[in-house]
């Protein structure tokens, strides 16, 4: 016979915090996220960069009977959209019941990922090797990127405007590149420096080849033009045709299950696609909602979401503006009624480095989806401040659907912190707030995430988008 409960433990119950642990994880839930997982590694895996995660995106889309936004079209409830945005961004929407009258119910991730952009005049020789001068792109540690294999992706556009798409070093068989180290037995000075001087941007110089031309009839940078001879008949490019190419350099790491039990996913680019991906998937399973849904995806958040395929950019504005002309309704006040969940991942508490989290106020693997009120440095600059208002819906809306979920800050108060488009989103007059999942080693080529959380994310923008 159950022993009764003490006053005292009822009274603890009914008021005190309940711990939001993998107690709450049972086989089915594990279930369902294995398998969720498992399009998300593919989707992982097809989307370092971000023209390819919005090709792959549209693809998924397309599938499932979204069509190109005609801005002078009619549309019904239930009809589903996408706007893409320059090749590098994509907004894709289902009308609801009410069209965008009460506002539209958003979720936005970026696609973009910290990783080494190519200079604009990258490729040169030194003691007979070919090397890309590089200029990093997002918050990255140095160190973490060298001696590791490396893939080229990007676009070119040749002189007469034609577009050549590069992916060199994806296939098992195929060449990668590195950036190389020094090795420790000569590195005693290195070493003696701060981690930040020790390997510096401009040390980031990528080698792409070593073997002169064949039957060369002078001795003037041979390899370099060996190794340009070999781009010109695989993409018929010069070398001035780098002066307006966007290439890049990503890990070549795929998607990995971590651990004994697989709970766990490694790969690059967890920061952002792991949620764009159950952003994108519940704008996928959406079915006629109350009001129109939107999942925008996103560029440029790594570098502070400049530029005109960034948050800052008024693209998506626009977009609900024309959806708003179509329903009737000023586009402002469409947008002020508008909610979003900012799609952003934040820093999972990591025990062998503690001293650098809070933990009362962390988020943790397998704890679920996190909602981070506000991010920034400092005290709270740079960003956006949830209202407690909108806290308690987004709250009760993951409690009444039972979603696991948990609050976190980005590490300790003086220690760093971080930043997300939510204060972009928040300037257009918009209720928002960050919800994503917790990652393990951040801006490193390789994360770690949880499937758990994963799907818990999916879940939880699936019943935003869905709420009556």
């Amino acid at each position: 016979m159950a022993e009764e409960k003490t006053e005292t433990q009822l009274l603890r119950e009914s008021i005190m915090m309940e711990e939001k642990k993998s107690k709450k994880l049972n086989a089915e839930i594990i279930a369902e996220a294995d398998e969720f997982c498992e399009g998300y590694k593919i989707f992982l895996d097809k989307s370092p960069v971000e023209r390819e995660a919005v090709e792959y995106s549209l693809e998924l889309a397309k599938s499932r009977g979204f069509v190109e936004f005609n801005p002078e079209a009619e549309y019904a409830p239930g009809d589903k959209v996408y706007y893409v945005n320059r090749g590098k961004a994509v907004a894709l929407a289902v009308i609801g019941k009410n069209g965008v009258k009460n506002g539209a119910r958003l979720a936005i991730a970026h696609i973009d990922s910290p990783r080494i952009d190519l200079k604009p005049n990258p490729l040169y020789e030194s003691n007979d090797l070919a090397l890309f001068k590089t200029h990093y792109y997002g918050g990255l540690k140095k160190y973490q990127w060298t001696a590791i294999p490396l893939t080229l992706h990007g676009r070119i556009i040749k002189l007469d405007g034609s577009a050549v798409d590069v992916i060199w070093g994806d296939e098992p068989d195929e060449s990668c590149f590195c950036v190389t180290d020094l090795l420790p037995h000569l590195a005693q000075e290195q070493a003696a420096k701060p981690m930040a001087k020790a390997f510096t941007g401009e040390d980031l110089n990528v080698l792409v080849g070593s073997l002169p031309l064949d039957g060369a009839d002078d001795e003037k940078e041979l390899v370099k033009l060996n190794v340009m001879k070999i781009l010109n008949e695989k993409y018929g490019i010069t070398e001035n045709d780098f002066l307006s190419a966007e290439l890049c350099l990503v890990p070549s790491f795929k998607a990995k299950d971590i651990g004994f039990d697989r709970s766990m996913i490694g790969g690059y680019g967890h920061d952002d696609k792991v949620c764009a991906y159950p952003a994108l998937a519940a704008a996928l399973d959406a079915d006629t909602p109350e009001s129109t849904c939107i999942t925008y995806l996103t560029d440029k958040e790594e570098i502070g979401s400049d530029g005109n395929t960034g948050m800052q950019s008024d693209f998506l504005r626009y977009f609900i503006y024309d959806l708003a002309k179509l329903d009737g309704v000023e586009g402002y006040r469409a947008v002020s009624k508008s909610t979003c969940l900012s799609a952003d991942v934040n820093a999972a508490f990591d025990p062998t480095y503690a001293s650098a989290f809070e933990a009362k106020n962390s988020c943790f693997i397998n704890g679920g989806v996190v909602i981070s009120k506000y991010t920034g440095h400092g005290g709270k600059y740079d960003t956006s401040d949830a209202s407690a208002e909108y806290m308690g819906k987004i709250r009760s809306l993951l409690e009444k659907n039972g979603i696991v979920w948990q609050i976190g800050e980005l590490g300790r108060v003086d220690l760093g912190g971080g930043g997300t488009i939510a204060k972009y989103v928040a300037n257009m007059n918009v209720d928002v707030i960050d919800l994503g999942v917790p990652v393990l080693s951040m801006h490193a080529p390789f994360e770690i995430v949880s499937k758990t959380d994963v799907y818990m994310a999916y879940r939880a923008f699936y019943e935003f988008f869905m709420q009556k």
